[in-house]
């Protein structure tokens, strides 16, 4: 009998009007979707990746599920912490949104292990009272492949990322929203050279999370927060 954890993903949904080639018939139709990486980096740690639908109730599945990932993507609507949308935010996703605080109220009531990457950091964030900064665009460096290290993150060494990765770590950056005002009852555990927020921890929760992208690093496979993600949801 498999006893590999079950990891929740996060996506984002799609109008099948957005897909290049498809039929015309199929314009009106919409689809979840989610990036293979994550799913890749689950799996390589040991555990089985479970893509969550937008429109499926988290309270249906959630004693079903060891862990959640918590992925990256669009923009948050900033409503949601209290601020008007500046000409940069990109295109936020209301129902994805309102979707994932559902999850977050689910998981801390389980008390599920969660690790975040990108927006899963940002809405970590912001469930817990955050708020973030809209634009950053010198930290989106998209004009180099995704697994590129161009900037250092220097860790709290007796935090559990500091542990996970060490003092420092090289990563990538394709993000251009990072955190503001930290949440309640987060701290702050990973930070870049410039200053921002590169990781974040709860103080009493098994919830980490990351703004950069270990899924799109050549050491995905074996990359410390996927092992910490299927470590906890193997207790």
């Amino acid at each position: 009998m498999n006893t590999a954890p079950l990891i929740g993903i996060t996506g984002k949904r799609r109008s099948g009007k957005d897909l290049k080639g498809s039929l015309q018939v199929m314009s009106d139709l919409h689809l979840d979707v989610y990036w293979v990486d994550y799913a890749q980096g689950v799996l390589s740690a040991g555990g089985v990746p479970v893509f969550l639908p937008l429109d499926v109730s988290p309270d249906l599945y959630i004693n079903r599920l060891d862990g959640i990932l918590m992925s990256g993507g669009a923009d948050i609507h900033p409503d949601l912490y209290g601020e008007e949308p500046a000409p940069e935010t990109y295109k936020p996703e209301p129902l994805r949104d309102e979707f994932e605080m559902a999850l977050l109220d689910a998981v801390c009531e389980y008390e599920l292990p969660v690790a975040g990457i990108c927006r899963g950091l940002q809405m970590i964030n912001v469930y817990f009272g955050g708020s973030l900064i809209q634009d950053i665009p010198e930290h989106a460096v998209r004009d180099k492949p995704p697994n590129s290290e161009v900037h250092t993150v220097i860790l709290e060494e007796v935090s559990i990322l500091g542990k996970l990765y060490g003092p420092s770590r090289q990563v990538n950056s394709l993000h251009h929203q990072s955190i503001d005002r930290l949440g309640k009852d987060l701290s702050a555990t990973a930070i870049s050279q410039d200053g921002g927020i590169e990781g974040i921890e709860h103080q009493s929760l098994p919830l980490i999370a990351v703004q950069w992208h270990p899924e799109m690093m050549n050491t995905r496979d074996s990359d410390p927060l996927f092992k910490w993600l299927i470590n906890q949801a193997s207790g």
